[in-house]
Order: structure tokens, then sequence, then C-alpha cells
């Protein structure tokens, strides 16, 4: 066997694949990659039994014999050759030989045999849609996922495919965020689905701010994403979702229009003193005015007071700022727009006249 690439070719898609392969393995063929000729085409994959990623590499791979290769040493070895570098690479029984210049590498390999790949049935449910447009709804919603919730049903996204949209939520209990993607494509029956976290970052790393479409194929415990350039297959958590609906305040009675990058500024002020376990800020939202203040255990103080478009009552109520921050961050455009409507009820953080991305936030007492 004998492969002859640039570094070029081969240093995204392999940097994709050894992404997905954890450091530490219980079986040894996990930390391993795997080359193989797929329509005539050099492929990588790799996979931790939960994650699949396959990759295409711009190389012909005609009548080539499949290999296993460490991933993260691969990687390493491509990585630190110089640009535009030729990779000459060769089995030679259970090892591999890695030329480049004068460079040369001899690697184990395993056999392909023991390479384990995710079986998937029949797809219930395939939609296309913008790359783009799939990379918008993971990177406003990811991250409000809980981390190692025991309510495991929390450690992922939802996905929910309705007729004409696809909506992405994701909350931790005490935020949440929706954010919607309209589909070209009606789907006669609805489905949910959550795709664990670890899914989630591996599928956001792999998709480009494209117009180009890809597929997203769904069955009962898979989901799949197709493109040109890679398919990634992800485990679902079997689990049922809470109603996400119900979180959301029907009616607010104070709307206040503010700033984007003012409010965020200040914000980050605010939390340089605020308790750094809780991150605990204080609102105080008055007559054309929002004052923004933060203690910690020190005694040491921070206060802000930015002009807000809004008249009514005064609403004293405190949040984590870091809560804030991320939302008012994901969002675009010069304005954002709180909704409040006592000091015990959650605020919703959106653009002006744009139903999603939409965040939620709890209170918390200060």
């Amino acid at each position: 066997m004998h492969i002859a690439l640039q570094r070029e070719e081969i240093l995204k898609p392999l940097g994709y694949v050894a992404g997905v392969v954890e450091k530490r393995q219980t079986l040894p063929i996990l930390s391993f990659i795997l080359l193989r000729e797929q329509g005539g085409e050099l492929t990588l994959t790799g996979t931790d039994l939960e994650v699949e990623i396959i990759t295409k590499v711009g190389t012909k791979a005609q009548g080539m014999e499949s290999i296993t290769l460490p991933a993260r040493k691969l990687f390493d070895i491509c990585r630190a050759l110089p640009e535009a570098a030729s990779i000459d690479l060769r089995k030679d029984g259970d090892k591999a030989i890695i030329k480049s210049g004068k460079s040369r590498f001899s690697l184990l390999t395993l056999p392909v045999s023991d390479f384990p790949s995710i079986q998937t049935s029949q797809w219930d449910l395939t939609i296309k849609i913008k790359q783009g447009d799939l990379k918008r709804l993971l990177t406003q919603t990811h991250f409000c996922m809980a981390q190692q919730d025991m309510r495991y049903f929390l450690n992922g996204l939802l996905f929910e495919f309705g007729p004409n949209r696809l909506r992405v939520v994701g909350t931790d209990g005490h935020r949440m965020a929706i954010s919607d993607a309209v589909l070209e494509n009606p789907i006669n029956t609805p489905k949910q689905a959550i795709v664990p976290r670890k899914g989630v970052h591996e599928m956001s790393r792999l998709l480009e701010d494209a117009d180009n479409t890809v597929e997203v194929s769904l069955n009962q415990n898979h989901i799949q994403v197709r493109s040109d350039s890679f398919t990634f297959t992800s485990k679902l958590i079997d689990g049922k979702y809470p109603d996400y609906a119900k979180v959301v305040p029907a009616s607010q009675s104070k709307i206040i229009h503010i700033g984007r990058d003012t409010m965020r500024e200040a914000l980050s002020r605010t939390a340089i003193l605020s308790n750094e376990k809780y991150r605990g800020v204080r609102l105080v939202l008055d007559d054309k005015t929002l004052k923004i203040s933060a203690h910690n255990p020190e005694q040491e103080e921070a206060q802000e007071e930015i002009a807000a478009d809004y008249a009514g009552d005064t609403l004293e109520i405190g949040f984590n700022v870091s809560y804030m921050i991320e939302a008012i961050s994901a969002l675009q455009g010069d304005k954002v727009v709180l909704g409040m409507s006592d000091a015990n009820s959650s605020c919703t953080i959106s653009a002006p006249e744009a139903k999603t991305p939409l965040y939620v936030i709890m209170p918390m007492r200060l």
C-alpha cells in the first residue's frame, strides 16, 4: 500500500476526525483512525462508539488497502511538518512508514477488522438545510446545555423537526435558549431528538458558515449529518425532554429596549466585582435608566448606569451575570429587548422584532 499526498490536503480533515477520538480509551482501537478507499477517494474515520466522523481527503485512492493509525500521533506529525510538505505513507507489515523530506516516522497499526462502526438502521426522516443555518442554531443554543446533570436529558440539545422549521432548544434548568431555522420542504410528521453534548460540539466544529446544503437524517437512535466533505453520526439521548414551552412567559408587563453593546459592556465591567461563585448582579429598572450593581464577600462594589428605553414602575431583580452576557453576545444587531414582569419571574432576552433566538433566564436572590 502506498499513499502520496500534501500536508494541507490531510491536515484539516484529520483534525476533525482526531478530535472525536478520546485520549484515554478502554479499547486500544478507539484511539486509532481508519484510512480507507470510499468511492475512489481517501476517507478518514474516527469514533468513540457514541459519535462517528468520516471526512474526505482530496486524494485518489483506488485499490488502496485499508489501514488504522494512531489518531493523535498522526495528527501531531502532520501538523509539525513544514507547510506544503509532501507526505508518503506506506504499510510495512504491522507498521506504517511515513516519509516527508528527510523526516521518517514508523507508526504501529492495528487490524482493520477490529475498527468499530456505528450501525444505523433505516432513517425515519431526512431534511435539507443550509450548513450556515444549522451552525447558527448550534451557536445560539449550545452554551445553555447542562454539564453532567443528573437529569441526563438536559446534557444535550433538543432538535425539534416541525412542519416547516427546525427548532433547537437548550436548557440547564436555570436558563433556556430557543432558535429556529426555516425549512424549504414541509415535514409531515413532527419529531424530536436529543443530541448529546459531545455530538453537539463535534457537529459544530464540522459545520461552516456557508450556503451549501447538508442532509440531516433521523431515526429512533441516531442523527446523521452529511455534506460533500464529511459524514457525522451520533447516538441520541434516550429520554423525554421537558415541555420547554411552559417555561416561556406568556406575557410580560415590562419591556425594555437597550443598546446591545452598551448592555454587554456594562455587565462585563460589573461582573469583575461580582461573587466568583454565584456571579450575581442586581438590576434596578427605573424611568429611562437601568442601574447594574454587584458586590462580593470582600465588600467591594461595582455600579453602572445606562440609558434604557423604558417608562414604567421601578423593578429590582437579580440575575447570573454570565448567563446574561452569553445570551446578549449570541444576538445580532444594535439593540436587545428585555422582557420582565416582577422580581420573581423569568427574564426574556431577544432581538427586536425577532421571535428567535429567544433566551429565558431565571432570577436569583441577592
